[in-house]
């Protein structure tokens, strides 16, 4: 039922467009309709293709380092109070930085090439993951550590068999906004400078006045982005099957 309401809020807005350009008359290189674009996707498949690819490699990549290296750097800001004293502010300081103030230096850097555009999807990943699972790691149940300090438990087996299961909806959480953000880096590293990818052909779009094209380039990247989040929201509920799910009980409603 919900991709069934999904498909036909999306077929409404979409008709609404068409009659909105319909209706005004507005030429085709201002806002071109549904029928417009969907025939620049047909005229385009292959050059949207072979940009996407690059952006969709950077994306997944940039995903995965992301994810590691925030959930590593949580760990290690829950676990050692002095990298928590003097991280944690830096960590703060980074995030108040604009990307957009960071993508020129990281081109400048790492080249043109997909290293740069890896290295600031990684970076926009970086922050919600990692604070996300450092909050749940801080807010184990203290009964839990309680209990394993009577038992003699060690600092690591706490982490690794009580404080790591029990922050792992936190982690999901920050997984799911990593995946709703990974295009973002990805994207604005290549308009900042690139010679391929979405962003580099949405660019060059705009520049010629194929609106059109721009607006398929934009389709793809938010069918990327909604993918991506689908694909990765069903992961983490087959992975942690135990997690309460209020939505499944308003569904049933």
């Amino acid at each position: 039922m919900r991709v069934i309401r999904a498909l036909v809020t999306l077929a409404v807005l979409l008709a609404a467009w068409q009659a909105l350009v319909w209706a005004t008359g507005l030429p085709r290189f201002i806002l071109p309709g549904p029928l417009a674009v969907a025939d620049a996707l047909q005229r385009n498949a292959g050059l949207l293709a072979q940009h996407a690819a690059t952006t969709l490699a950077e994306i997944l990549i940039g995903l995965v380092l992301g994810v590691v290296l925030g959930t590593a750097s949580a760990v290690v800001l829950a676990s050692v109070r002095g990298a928590r004293r003097w991280l944690m502010p830096l960590l703060v300081v980074s995030q108040a930085i604009p990307v957009f103030a960071l993508a020129p230096l990281l081109v400048l850097w790492l080249g043109y090439g997909m290293v740069s555009k890896i290295a600031m999807a990684t970076l926009v990943i970086y922050f919600p993951v990692t604070t996300a699972l450092f909050d749940g790691l801080r807010r184990t149940e203290p009964g839990w550590l309680d209990l394993a300090r009577t038992m003699g438990a060690s600092g690591v087996s706490t982490l690794w068999h009580i404080r790591l299961p029990a922050a792992l909806p936190a982690l999901a959480s920050g997984i799911r906004v990593a995946a709703a953000v990974a295009p973002i880096g990805a994207v604005i590293g290549e308009w900042v400078g690139s010679s391929s990818g979405l962003g580099y052909l949405m660019l060059h779009a705009n520049a010629r006045m194929q609106v059109d094209l721009l607006f398929a380039a934009l389709f793809v990247l938010g069918a990327f982005a909604v993918a991506l989040y689908a694909v990765t929201d069903a992961l983490l509920r087959r992975a942690l099957p135990w997690l309460p799910d209020s939505h499944a009980f308003d569904e049933k409603d």
